[in-house]
């Protein structure tokens, strides 16, 4: 399964915050390096005030001074911070003559208040450094980066960006920017191209805002590549083993391991839902006690090694094509 997600160009990652999105995108990037993969691990900077801050993806792979500007990681890694600014100015280099003259346009104040004020352009902008770095090339012609994977901020931005573009040929079908926003549109639509990795937690809440997001995604004919079930408990019980622990339960009151008992139960109760919901295969990612960086390799050596994930059902995957 891994194999069919790193024949994309482009994995957007995105969940709520505090399901350990980053967490993944950076462990699924390992895993592709190791499996092969040249892959540009790239997050989006929320705001003008972020292009100098700090990056817990970089920190988490490594990456030293975290900029617009793709930087090496190690081999088969590179990493990037896509910038509104820095795709507008890119768009900018295309469309006007002189390379001078973009950079004088983008030192006008009026000018650079107004595209980092639209939402819609901040998008664009954000989408256009992104297939300016897809369209790259070697020497041979073959893809400078064959995978990227993106970590979306927030579900919001997901959204946005999924959005971006019908809302921009509905003002602005023609020209250079009609033309890059249908070139993104093939880009993000085609699951050949594209997929969306939705993160979740094995608990009610979370398993019922990732399908709405799902819901939402496919409205906007982004295709969904996987899920992925973060930080699930292991479970110590076989069957007879389960059921005795119960009954000492019941027979001598309560107790603090019921409140474990009561994180399986909800953990495999958010995985039959998703497995039965989801119209996208999902993987489960076990719960471990390490982290930053050490937790990032734990993790890809997990995904490199794990069992098949559980394949959409079939009345899901029947209504998705």
């Amino acid at each position: 399964m891994l194999d069919a997600l790193w024949q994309r160009r482009a994995l957007l990652v995105s969940g709520k915050g505090g399901v350990g999105k980053t967490t993944l995108a950076a462990a699924l990037a390992r895993a592709a390096v190791a499996s092969g993969k040249r892959v540009l691990l790239a997050e989006v900077e929320v705001s003008s005030d972020e292009q100098d801050g700090p990056s817990p993806l970089a920190t988490l792979v490594g990456a030293r001074e975290p900029g617009p500007r793709v930087t090496e990681v190690s081999p088969g890694l590179s990493f990037v911070r896509l910038s509104p600014i820095e795709g507008q100015r890119l768009f900018l280099q295309e469309v006007l003559p002189l390379r001078m003259m973009a950079e004088a346009a983008l030192r006008m104040r009026a000018l650079r208040r107004f595209l980092e004020a639209a939402p819609a352009l901040r998008e664009m902008g954000v989408l256009y450094q992104m297939l300016h770095l897809i369209r790259r090339t070697r020497p041979d012609g073959s893809p400078l980066y064959p995978l990227t994977l993106l970590d979306l901020p927030a579900t919001g931005h997901a959204l946005a960006l999924a959005a971006l573009p019908d809302a921009l040929l509905s003002v602005m079908p023609g020209g250079p920017i009609g033309r890059s926003v249908r070139e993104g549109m093939g880009l993000l639509r085609d699951p050949a191209l594209t997929g969306a990795l939705l993160v979740t937690l094995p608990e009610p809440l979370p398993v019922s805002e990732t399908l709405e997001l799902a819901t939402a995604i496919q409205r906007h004919r982004i295709p969904l590549a996987a899920g992925v079930l973060n930080r699930v408990p292991e479970n110590p019980f076989s069957p007879d083993g389960r059921a005795a622990v119960e009954k000492l339960l019941d027979a001598h009151g309560p107790h603090r391991g019921q409140r474990a008992l009561g994180r399986l139960d909800r953990a495999r109760a958010a995985e039959a839902r998703l497995a039965g919901n989801l119209p996208a295969p999902l993987f489960t990612v076990p719960d471990l006690p390490a982290t930053g960086m050490q937790l990032v390799e734990q993790l890809a050596q997990h995904l490199l090694l794990r069992p098949a994930p559980h394949a959409p059902s079939r009345e899901r995957a029947g209504a998705q094509s």
